[in-house]
């Protein structure tokens, strides 16, 4: 397996995950003519062409796109046994904005390989997860392994809204069946030493605030120390929402963490120790929130932190002028505990914000989306021996339960949908792969590693 898996990647993958990285393909809440620039049908019949050219068998492949629906890439591969329970394996291929701040060289839709990283957007998030479910079932049935019979579900929704995948999965349930195991290739890892099974995902909460006090702006020399600034106010409000000094927010978001969580949390703080901290890219003297491993994961994964991600009503520094404002929106992105119930953080939220403003302003909440967290279910004994087995075989240690901080809402619907398969989150995000930000890249090695993982469990369930 590994020496097939290591060539046909090289030889096969690279390349195509590199001409994939080449289409400008963003996410359709980034692109406001993404239901007529062609862009992800672009990309998904980039893959519908790559995965036809590989020789599978007994199977069959096509892109799925409904009116004002984004396209999805649905993959049929029958297991060797007829009576195979279906597993599904899940990735997608829309992707975020590109974002400043790349590295002389590096470019969003530029593919460069240096050392073992392969650069570029959507190549950790998610782009591989196509290439690398088919080549595990491609080595299976090279080697006349068996294997189960194998849904491969590709969208191009996951970015935005993720509300099309559950309308496919509506309109294929006929055809996907109910999967023994979702197999989410999303996901990350804390080191690339160690394969990772996330076991909780954070849920999250966007929502804009808009903050009005005037009708229009007016000379700040004549109108300040009169006119309250509605970037006060803002702070005024927020400072409820989340204390300021020590980002704790507001008690109402926070729930109890399940004893077996803070074991897994002491256990896996431990392994990654300060890598947690030290893999983001601060300036020279810039320091962490807190400096104990424990309570740094505990923060990243089962504590609400709330982040300020877009603003409006402010000129460029270079073009303001001494006007006092007359509103201010900001753009929040607030994480939730794994366990948080969305319904009950948006009421909350909406408590918290908008009643008694201050100096009378119009404080309103808009904008506002929120996706609840998960947190895994037990998996069978075969299914967890089974990729301690791959853990060991192809990355020499033990495999490592691991929340992860960002969110993949659709895990907590299909959890919902098949409440009696099993779940196998991973994914190849580590250290320094910085998804949706500059130099997103992918650790080549790793990703080798974990496909072949990957086929070693699917033979394993079949």
């Amino acid at each position: 397996i590994k020496k097939y898996t290591e060539e046909e990647f090289e030889k096969n993958v690279i390349p195509a995950l590199s001409d994939f990285i080449r289409i400008p393909n963003l996410s359709k809440s980034f692109d406001p003519e993404w239901d007529t620039n062609g862009k992800l049908e672009e990309a998904a019949n980039f893959l519908l062409k790559w995965v036809n050219d590989q020789g599978l068998k007994n199977y069959k492949a096509e892109v799925i796109q409904e009116k004002g629906r984004t396209p999805l890439l649905i993959v049929e591969v029958e297991g060797t046994s007829a009576d195979s329970e279906p597993v599904i394996l899940y990735g997608h291929f829309d992707k975020q904005p590109w974002f400043t701040g790349w590295r002389e060289g590096l470019g969003p839709t530029t593919p460069v390989i240096e050392g073992r990283k392969l650069y570029g957007r959507g190549s950790s998030d998610d782009g591989y997860a196509c290439f690398g479910a088919i080549l595990a079932i491609k080595t299976l049935q090279k080697h006349d392994l068996p294997h189960p019979k194998c849904v491969i579900i590709i969208e191009g929704d996951e970015e935005s809204t993720g509300l099309d995948l559950e309308f496919y999965f509506e309109l294929l349930s006929s055809r996907i069946g109910y999967p023994k195991i979702v197999f989410c290739l999303d996901s990350g890892c804390g080191d690339y030493e160690h394969l990772y099974l996330t076991t909780t995902l954070r849920g999250v909460l966007g929502a804009t605030i808009n903050i009005k006090i005037l009708n229009e702006g007016v000379h700040s020399g004549d109108a300040s120390g009169v006119v309250p600034d509605t970037f006060r106010i803002a702070r005024i409000i927020l400072d409820r929402l989340e204390d300021s000094k020590t980002g704790i927010v507001h008690r109402d978001f926070h729930v109890n963490i399940p004893g077996d969580r803070y074991k897994q949390a002491e256990e896996i703080s431990k392994v990654i120790g300060k890598q947690i901290q030290t893999k983001f890219p601060f300036t020279p003297g810039a320091t962490v929130v807190d400096h104990d491993p424990l309570v740094t994961y505990l923060n990243r994964i089962w504590r609400p932190q709330l982040s300020y991600i877009g603003i409006d009503g402010l000129p460029a520094t270079s073009k303001a002028g001494n006007v006092l404002r007359p509103e201010t929106n900001l753009r929040i992105s607030l994480r939730l505990p794994p366990t948080l119930d969305d319904t009950k953080a948006i009421e909350t939220l909406k408590k918290i914000i908008e009643v008694d403003p201050p100096y009378g302003a119009q404080v309103t909440i808009t904008a506002l989306d929120a996706w609840k967290g998960w947190n895994a279910p037990q998996n069978e004994k075969y299914l967890d021996e089974s990729i301690e087995r791959a853990a060991q075989n192809f990355y020499g240690n033990k495999c490592l339960s691991y929340g992860e901080g960002g969110s993949i809402p659709f895990i907590e619907s299909l959890y919902q949908k098949y409440p009696k398969a099993q779940f196998f989150v991973s994914g190849v995000g580590g250290p320094g792969s910085n998804a949706h930000g500059p130099n997103e890249c992918l650790d080549i090695p790793y990703t080798k590693s974990f496909v072949c993982c990957l086929t070693q469990i699917l033979t394993e369930s079949s």
